[in-house]
């Protein structure tokens, strides 16, 4: 045993040694000068072409033509479950004044998002027409020439007696095909086309909706931030002010150093929050005008507010509301009934043709020497594989119980969805009770602070705990407004309609 495991430990240092030569055969700046010979490739930019201004000026018109077509059916679709709204008004008429309904009518025409959509429907609406097409004529045209040297066994004698010893062919040709009948086939797959053009339709309308969506959410953020930029201001000028009278009352002796530090801190706090709500404010421009669609919309001055009625509400009727107007659901149905037709094509497939043929004919050895025609009307079986067909059926079945599963889905989805946004409505309005309530206690106790401190009662604890609990019951307040009309919006979406306000103020 020693024996074999000295003979296992000879070979392997006599294995390593040959790497090693062998290793040492190759010399390092051979190695550098491969590494050096191998070429880093870089992608390189692109050539920049000349500018062809005719080309661009119109591509320019015909975007612009596309433009004001999508916009118009966009605001057929709008104006379906919205007020009457009017595309052609223009960011430069405004006066860098916007309401909420300026935005959305700029975003109507602007948004790219609706545009891609509307022309999303259309690209289904043309595959109708080229379903249909199956019954238009087939029309092919030609013209052929030949020339066919003739094999001669004949002497050289009556060869020379020949004129000419080979035929030349001149053959133009047109052909029509038409389609007759086809035992329903054509019909089930124009069927199935339109019902799917529906269903492109009832997705940009769902489109359109989510679009208006974002617009009030991104309106409303915006008008919060500017509340919450003049809140921290506010508390800045209240700082101030204690500043001021700390000072004051430290200078006769009323009050120690500390309030006159503490003072000062509390002031730079409260310029560090009102630098972040301005920052903010600016953010929630950007996401506005990108909302809209118009980047110039960044610097505009808002008309609206955040509202303050009470939206009248009930679960049952908006619940049926989404039942008979949600885009998203009516989409689906239509989905599930191209399902359901596209079987009915497949199970066609297994039906003949009918269709008509004919064709005329004229040439020979000169263009003008001879013609024919032929016409006729044949049934037949195109390319007929009863495998492929049985299969063709049965995944068009599936298909269609997919579709009335997602359907199905579709409907438990809306019904969850309008719940948790009716729900989410109720506790937004509920909480707007509370903290209205909380704000004007926050208020007093603020103003109460206040002049304590001004009289030499109360100290800077004191001011600080009141202004910071003011501020935040106002911070509180305006966000459960807020939250108020973003819940009303979302409802809106769910439902696919607009929600009643009534006369109540919150």
């Amino acid at each position: 045993m020693k024996r074999i495991i000295n003979i296992a430990l000879v070979s392997t240092i006599m294995f390593n040694l040959g790497n090693w030569a062998v290793a040492a055969d190759v010399p390092l700046n051979k190695i550098a000068k491969k590494d050096k010979d191998e070429k880093i490739h870089i992608v390189e930019p692109e050539k920049t072409k000349k500018i062809n201004l005719k080309r661009q000026k119109k591509q320019n018109i015909e975007n612009a033509k596309t433009k004001q077509e999508t916009s118009k059916e966009a605001e057929g679709m709008y104006e379906t479950k919205f007020p009457t709204i009017n595309s052609k008004i223009e960011y430069t008429d405004m006066n860098g004044e916007v309401t909420l309904v300026d935005c959305i009518k700029l975003a109507i025409t602007h948004n790219p998002t609706i545009m891609s959509a509307i022309s999303n429907s259309e690209i289904y609406k043309s595959r109708i027409g080229q379903a249909w097409s199956n019954y238009f004529p087939t029309i092919s045209a030609g013209v052929n020439y030949s020339r066919n040297d003739m094999f001669m066994t004949m002497s050289n004698a009556y060869m020379r007696n020949m004129s000419q010893k080979y035929n030349m062919y001149y053959m133009p040709q047109i052909s029509a095909d038409l389609l007759l009948f086809d035992f329903g086939k054509t019909k089930a797959l124009a069927d199935t086309a339109k019902r799917t053009f529906e269903a492109s339709r009832y997705d940009a309308e769902t489109s359109i909706e989510l679009v208006i969506y974002n617009v009030k959410v991104a309106y409303y953020n915006l008008v919060f931030a500017e509340i919450q930029k003049t809140v921290y201001e506010d508390t800045v000028k209240d700082f101030e002010l204690q500043l001021k009278q700390a000072k004051a009352q430290y200078q006769i002796g009323r009050k120690a150093k500390i309030d006159v530090t503490t003072a000062k801190y509390n002031l730079g706090n409260a310029k560090v929050n009102l630098i972040k709500a301005k920052n903010t404010l600016e953010l929630a421009a950007a996401e506005l005008a990108n909302a809209v669609g118009i980047p110039e919309l960044e610097n505009v001055i808002l008309k609206d507010k955040l509202n303050t009625k009470k939206y009248d509400v009930n679960f049952k009727d908006l619940l049926a509301t989404a039942e008979a107007s949600r885009p998203a659901l009516l989409s689906a149905k239509k989905q599930m009934n191209a399902a359901e037709m596209n079987v009915r094509s497949a199970k066609r497939a297994f039906t003949p043709d009918l269709s008509a043929f004919g064709s005329y004919n004229q040439g020979g050895r000169q263009i003008d020497a001879d013609y024919g025609y032929q016409f006729g009307v044949q049934l037949n079986y195109t390319a007929l594989n009863l495998m492929l067909l049985k299969k063709q059926v049965d995944e068009a079945n599936a298909t269609y119980k997919k579709a009335v599963a997602d359907y199905e889905q579709q409907r438990q989805n809306v019904y969850l969805e309008v719940k948790s946004a009716y729900i989410s409505l109720l506790n937004s309005h509920d909480s707007l009770d509370v903290s209205k309530l909380a704000l004007q206690q926050a208020k007093e106790r603020q103003y109460q602070a206040f002049r304590r401190y001004q009289v030499g009662l109360g100290d800077a604890i004191e001011f600080k705990d009141a202004e910071n609990s003011y501020l935040n019951a106002q911070l509180d307040y305006y966000s459960n407004l807020l939250n108020y009309n973003i819940n009303a919006a979302e409802l809106e979406r769910v439902i696919g309609a607009p929600i009643k306000e009534s006369e109540i103020d919150l």
